[in-house]
């Protein structure tokens, strides 16, 4: 089996849901992959225009009236194989997080005790909004959930995050009483 990099499979991923076009592509990566996969729009046509040269998707316009015309890409058989043997396999490692706050507070030694605390709160508020974006997609997906296949997968990724940005809140909690009471004494 060939091995592509993880923005292919994850193309070919979005391709066995709804998602047919590069617009609408783009927009489920916004609303939900997002939150844990990155894919910019500049990736995004250039993909599927490989995928289509590998014979794993094929493309058809459509024209609709006052409209430009759209490309829609389908996956072929070989398509659908290549992302199944792709989720076979075991993950080759662990994800590694870039945290700009981490390493900010790593080298915090050189900044004020205010700025310090300032960053630690500021986090903790980024996070709570991002857990409530979290529980807002988590309702719409149950209420939809009977009408797709998908949903319990879905809910099972949104668990996850919510899961760890509650561990970073309290985290940043925890620190954050832990640093002021330090500064205190």
């Amino acid at each position: 089996m060939k091995n592509y990099n993880n923005t292919t499979y994850a193309i070919l991923g979005i391709l066995t849901t709804e998602c047919n076009s590069g617009y609408s592509i783009k927009q489920f990566i916004d609303e939900s992959l997002n939150h844990f996969w990155k894919v910019s729009y500049g990736q995004i046509y250039p993909t599927l225009k490989f995928i289509v040269q590998e014979g794993l998707a094929e493309v058809q316009s459509s024209s609709t009236a006052g409209k430009p015309d759209r490309n829609e890409y389908k996956l072929t058989t070989k398509g659908v194989e290549t992302l199944k043997k792709w989720l076979e396999k075991p993950i080759d490692q662990l994800p590694v997080e870039r945290n700009e706050l981490l390493l900010k507070l790593f080298f915090g030694h050189y900044q004020s005790h205010e700025q310090t605390i300032s960053l630690l709160q500021n986090y903790k508020q980024r996070l709570h909004h991002r857990y409530q974006t979290y529980e807002s997609i988590e309702q719409a997906i149950l209420q939809h959930q009977h009408h797709d296949k998908n949903s319990l997968y879905w809910l099972f990724t949104l668990d996850y995050g919510k899961r760890i940005t509650k561990a970073a809140m309290e985290w940043c909690e925890c620190t954050l009483q832990k640093y002021v009471s330090i500064k205190e004494d």
